[in-house]
């Protein structure tokens, strides 16, 4: 069976973006997103595709979700559903939704696992993540970083795995 995780950052507010970039730059989240999803697929939407700094992403299969048929995203599988994104994945692998809001909201009611990190801090957003109801969510590991002068904030590390 297919493990549907996503993994994402957000705010005390939820906030995840501002002007379709991260509001916050935390090298060990970065260092993180890229350990966990390598060599794993990711399924995003049409802007979070725009808005990587160098795509593909490399050591990942990267799938970008849109509804213009005629979209053409270099070393990317586009597809323009969430169902038909799954399907583009290999059967009992560990796929990652990274993003963005619409494409989050979406993959919650269906997602096994979650990975989480939460910055201690409420920074100027303008995307929310939506549909992440803590009580459908067992925590299984949590790592916490204060602030320094590396991190703009303290956060949190979190891994969630949706109650059954």
């Amino acid at each position: 069976m297919t493990t549907i995780s996503i993994i994402v950052a957000a705010d005390n507010q939820n906030g995840i973006g501002k002007e379709n970039k991260l509001p916050w730059h935390i090298s060990e989240d970065l260092k993180n997103f890229k350990k966990v999803t390598s060599g794993k697929s990711i399924i995003m939407g049409r802007k979070t595709w725009e808005s990587l700094p160098f795509k593909p992403l490399p050591k990942r299969k990267n799938i970008v979700i849109t509804s213009d048929k005629n979209y053409i995203a270099e070393g990317a599988t586009v597809v323009t559903s969430p169902k038909k994104a799954v399907e583009a994945c290999s059967e009992n692998e560990e796929v990652f939704i990274i993003g963005g809001a619409k494409i989050y909201k979406h993959f919650f009611a269906v997602a096994n696992k979650l990975y989480l990190t939460r910055l201690h801090d409420t920074f100027d957003t303008d995307t929310t993540l939506e549909g992440f109801d803590p009580s459908e969510w067992i925590l299984r590991n949590e790592e916490h970083f204060e602030k320094s002068e590396n991190h703009p904030s303290a956060f949190s590390f979190l891994v969630y795995e949706k109650r059954s």
